[in-house]
């Protein structure tokens, strides 16, 4: 069954240029599509048609008949006195009237039980506990707990909360209303890691139909069944997530450009001919000229493949001596009341790429203000080596005189000469009379660009970004990747974009109640840490020292202390093996070229893996 179909789809805006142009593709019941292409393609224009905000020109445009949707992009004004518990409740005015009626129906019943009140009030329970009428409470504050909406920001009055808190719950309220099919225009935006990850398994478990327009890669590529690009105005399908669109495309531009260069080539060759046969001038060669110059109009049948502009900017790397970067000793930091954190005490040094994680509020942005003597903390302190030249990218980019334009702004505040002022925007694609813009009429991530733009004049050693990719289409997202992949000093970011994450991070700082995890190794193997940890924290809760109601209680008595024992030992045995595993995989980079040292490494790494597994044996047996 077919939830969503759009054919031959025209929208053009005042400027007469058609975004949209012929767009067509169909949706089926329950798929999971992710919805690409460049800033302006017309995506959010798509978005906007299918929820009834805007019209179309021309074409067709069909919604599967009794199927509700729901668009995350649209807040709708509510009443001024409404608290965000009042908006989210709105998400089950349905079971709410007919609870309501039910109520009115029992009062009815004392004075009339005929059959026709004894039927609706049978059916209207029925409609009742099938829409979850008994669990409304529940399913809002297991949504809104998912979601980052404590209950203080539940009685709050919505119309005080932020752009992005708006985002969270009206998010939240979709999800509420249970409709059946979701557009998702950039929801992950306003979300931290932990509302990412919880909304990424909403979705995977979602039954009905998503399509999802998204910056978050690895959201997409968790989500997404499917993707459809939009280029031209026109559909380009690719049957796969996101990793499958970005090598399938790769495929098909090397393709194009191979049909195309093939073409050129042959078009070349007869238009020599044919010129030369002009040259003669004879009836006959002139008339087979003419031929041939046809023929070369029939070969035009492949576009030329546009070039993606590439970022050419690379950081320049300082010379670092000493293995100290920074080091932290016993820094705390609270505002009021609230402890952000405390007792901190890390060391950073010339090889680590840090992500610094954990949910918003946290006190990220407040540590690297600290580091950045932005902050003074409240006790402890930290210093850098003495060598160490830091550059940092903040959260908000401000500029004290935004009223200059671009190249004014380089000359100034870099001290650059002018023609190397136009190189450096250049490189960060600022080109022709943009950089003559004024930086107060920068989008977000034109912002960012530039301020990027303006830090790779250091000779830098030590790179701290706060959320470096907010803001950022995907292609922007990979010129700043591309300039970071090319930095080879210490990196020390806060990010929630899990595909740069897993890119960048050898290590991984989590803040949370106060204290940071130092994890010495890639994200994933942080995720499989975290699952672990979550398995043998389940399996304490559940140990044999709690009694079971067909088991004895004198041998659970008796035998669950010892297990107990020998539970934690072989935890701490399976954590010693996976460091030794780690520490393997970073000699063997670190000797890459040196074939009898990595053959040695790959022995103790069998060795260590079989070790391993039987430590798994053994942790399951005592779990059981």
């Amino acid at each position: 069954m077919i939830d969503i179909s759009i054919q031959e789809l025209k929208k053009a805006y005042d400027d007469g240029v058609d975004i949209l142009n012929g767009l067509s593709f169909d949706i089926q019941a329950g798929e999971h599509v992710g919805i690409l292409g460049r800033n302006g393609c017309g995506k959010t224009t798509l978005f906007r048609i299918l929820s009834g905000e805007i019209g179309y020109d021309d074409g067709a445009v069909s919604i599967a008949g009794g199927k509700r949707l729901g668009l995350i992009s649209q807040i709708p004004v509510y009443p001024p006195e409404y608290t965000t518990e009042d908006v989210l409740k709105t998400a089950h005015e349905r079971v709410f009237a007919i609870g309501r009626r039910m109520e009115a129906l029992t009062e009815k019943m004392a004075e009339d039980a005929s059959q026709e009140v004894l039927d609706e009030y049978d059916r209207l329970t029925a409609a009742f506990e099938r829409m979850g009428g008994w669990d409304v409470d529940h399913a809002r504050s297991r949504v809104a707990n998912g979601l980052d909406i404590p209950q203080a920001m539940r009685e709050r009055l919505f119309s005080q909360l932020s752009g992005g808190e708006k985002t969270r719950v009206n998010l939240a309220r979709l999800i509420l209303e249970d409709t059946d099919i979701l557009l998702l225009d950039e929801p992950t935006n306003h979300l931290d890691l932990r509302a990412t990850q919880w909304l990424e398994d909403y979705v995977l478990h979602f039954r009905g139909t998503v399509l999802a327009i998204s910056h978050d890669r690895w959201f997409l590529d968790t989500v997404a069944r499917r993707c459809i690009e939009i280029v031209g105005g026109r559909a380009a399908f690719y049957p796969g997530n996101y990793s499958f669109y970005v090598q399938e495309k790769a495929r098909r531009e090397e393709e194009q450009r191979r049909k195309y260069e093939k073409e050129q080539a042959e078009i070349e060759r007869l238009t020599a001919t044919a010129r030369k046969m002009h040259e003669h001038n004879t009836e006959h060669l002139n008339k087979r000229a003419f031929s041939i110059e046809k023929r070369i109009e029939r070969i035009r049948t492949t576009q030329r493949p546009e070039q993606e502009k590439q970022l050419k900017a690379r950081f320049r790397e300082r010379d670092f001596f000493g293995d100290e970067v920074l080091y932290l000793e016993g820094v705390s930091k609270s505002f009021g009341e609230k402890k952000l954190f405390e007792n901190v005490e890390l060391l950073v040094t010339g090889e680590d790429r840090i992500a610094l994680l954990g949910d918003n509020g946290a006190g990220k942005s407040t540590l690297l203000k600290i580091i950045m003597e932005e902050e003074t903390p409240d006790s402890g302190h930290f210093y850098k080596g003495p060598t160490v030249k830091t550059a940092y990218l903040p959260q908000i980019i401000h500029f004290e005189h935004p009223e200059r334009s671009l190249y004014d702004t380089m000359l100034y505040e870099t001290g650059c000469d002018p023609q190397t002022a136009r190189d450096r925007l250049g490189q960060f694609h600022f080109q022709g009379d943009e950089v003559f813009k004024s930086v107060s009429a920068l989008s977000g991530g034109e912002l960012s660009r530039l301020r990027l733009c303006m830090l790779m004049r250091s000779d830098l050693n030590f790179l701290i970004l706060d959320e470096p990719t907010n803001h950022l289409d995907i292609a922007s997202r990979e010129w700043i990747e591309d300039a970071v992949e090319d930095y080879g000093g210490a990196l020390l970011f806060v990010s929630h974009d899990r595909w740069f994450i897993e890119r960048f991070a050898n290590r991984i700082w989590e803040m949370r109640g106060g204290t940071i995890t130092d994890f010495r190794g890639r994200f994933t193997e942080y995720r499989e840490y975290k699952a672990r940890q979550q398995v043998f924290a389940h399996s304490a809760q559940n140990a044999p020292g709690v009694p079971k109601a067909a088991a004895p209680v004198q041998k659970q008595k008796k035998n669950a202390p010892n297990r107990d024992k020998q539970l934690a030992r072989v935890e701490r045995e399976i954590a010693r093996v996976e460091a030794r595993l780690r520490e393997l995989d970073a000699e063997s980079e670190l000797h890459a070229s040196d074939y009898q040292k990595l053959m040695e490494l790959e022995e103790e790494r069998t060795a260590r893996n079989g070790e391993l597994d039987a430590l798994y044996e053994q942790w399951e047996a005592l779990s059981e």
